[in-house]
């Protein structure tokens, strides 16, 4: 005989569940993610929050850990409506950091599937965009360059490929020539000749470091490579879907590009931190 998960009970043949046992834990892990996903991004009273959350759970044969995993994906999914508009107000920050710290749910799990850094994201992009510089990155260990006196560092990529153009000439259409014997050991070359000069231009990886953005430079640092640039040095910054271009203004420099895993947020960073120093 087969035993019910939800209420214990003797489920019958062969049966996990009963089916109005499994309805009633489906229709109320529902409730409580629609409640809670309210609540994460509202100014609710919390206390009264929790309370309802817990009668639904009591008679939805809700446990301790399901209802915790259901505090989490509405924790998220409050973070995916706060930020539809790409803009995550003080106002929903704070909420969504009120629920956290109430219902005790830690970063790290809030953070598996990424969501919370999306959070810090949009408060850092909204900070600069409000004239202030952001100080929200906390590093565990040392930095893997040297920032100046009075420079902020205000976000690190990790494990960023590192690209420039490289231009490499062939030749088509080239001819090697026929040697005739003239005499024992003279020989004569004709004809021959080595082609048109073909020039391509491909993008080439150079390297994988750190990319470290603050309030005035960029800076870049692999195992083959490292550099900074100064804001003001930067003629254009070109957005890629999973990076961001930029063109230094030197004749012979050549375009740089950064793959970091989320263009978006890479492009509007150095952009408007660029725009604010340039104020």
């Amino acid at each position: 005989m087969g035993t019910c998960r939800f209420c214990g009970k003797d489920a019958g043949f062969l049966r996990r569940a009963h089916r109005e046992c499994k309805q009633a834990y489906d229709e109320g892990s529902a409730r409580i993610l629609d409640i809670a996903a309210k609540a994460a991004i509202s100014q609710s009273n919390l206390a009264d929050i929790q309370k309802t959350i817990e009668n639904v759970a009591s008679t939805s044969y809700i446990d301790g850990q399901s209802l915790k995993d259901l505090l989490v994906k509405a924790w998220e999914t409050a973070v995916m409506r706060a930020l539809d508009d790409k803009i995550l107000s003080e106002e929903e920050e704070h909420s969504l950091a009120t629920f956290k710290k109430w219902f005790s749910l830690p970063t790290d799990i809030l953070d598996k599937n990424g969501v919370h850094t999306k959070v810090v994201k949009a408060a850092i992009i909204r900070d600069i965009l409000n004239g202030k510089i952001p100080q929200r990155v906390e590093i565990d260990g040392m930095l893997p360059f040297n920032l100046q006196k009075g420079e902020v560092l205000v976000w690190l990529f990790e494990n960023v490929s590192y690209y420039e153009p490289r231009t490499r000439t062939t030749y088509s259409g080239g001819y090697s020539g026929v040697s005739f014997r003239i005499a024992k050991g003279v020989y004569y070359r004709v004809g021959g000749f080595r082609g048109n000069p073909v020039t391509t231009t491909e993008t080439v990886h150079i390297d994988t470091g750190f990319l470290g953005v603050t309030n005035k430079h960029i800076y870049f640092t692999g195992r083959n490579k490292s550099f900074r640039i100064r804001y003001d040095k930067i003629v254009s910054f070109t957005p890629h879907s999973d990076g961001i271009g930029i063109q230094r203004d030197a004749l012979s420099a050549k375009p740089q590009i950064f793959v970091t895993g989320d263009g978006w947020f890479t492009y509007n960073l150095v952009t408007n931190l660029a725009r604010l120093m340039a104020a």
